[in-house]
């Protein structure tokens, strides 16, 4: 998987945003200004940082072992580092990716997750 088909598959969910916080090699993706995902830009192949549940974290990096690790610069526990190196299926990267933000909405407080339900 390419940089632009991340990056399109990213902004396409309901309230997201990119940004470079982190200077012009971390391309990062939020959502009501919580991090979903970083993708590193000045790495090949792609790597990009996903939140994930801690125990579906372990499972993933045991059955990937090739191409996900313990997250890069990140709450080891909490995310998971990609490597887009055509290994992994692009669908499961795009469900790893709905799962990060899925796991970020379900940490917002109520009034967030209610101001991002009424987004067109």
């Amino acid at each position: 998987m390419d940089i632009e088909t991340f990056r399109n598959y990213c902004l396409s969910k309901k309230g997201a945003a990119e940004d470079l916080p982190f200077g012009p090699d971390a391309l990062v993706f939020k959502v009501m200004g919580k991090i979903f995902a970083l993708a590193s830009l000045d790495e090949i192949p792609l790597r990009v940082n996903l939140k994930c549940d801690p125990e579906q974290a372990i499972t993933l990096r045991e059955e990937h072992s090739n191409s996900i690790f313990s997250g890069y610069h990140m709450n080891k526990k909490h995310w998971n580092t990609l490597v887009l190196d055509g290994f992994l299926p692009n669908s499961l990267i795009f469900g790893l990716t709905d799962h990060s933000y899925n796991r970020v909405i379900q940490g917002l407080p109520k009034r967030l997750q209610k101001d991002l339900e009424s987004l067109e």
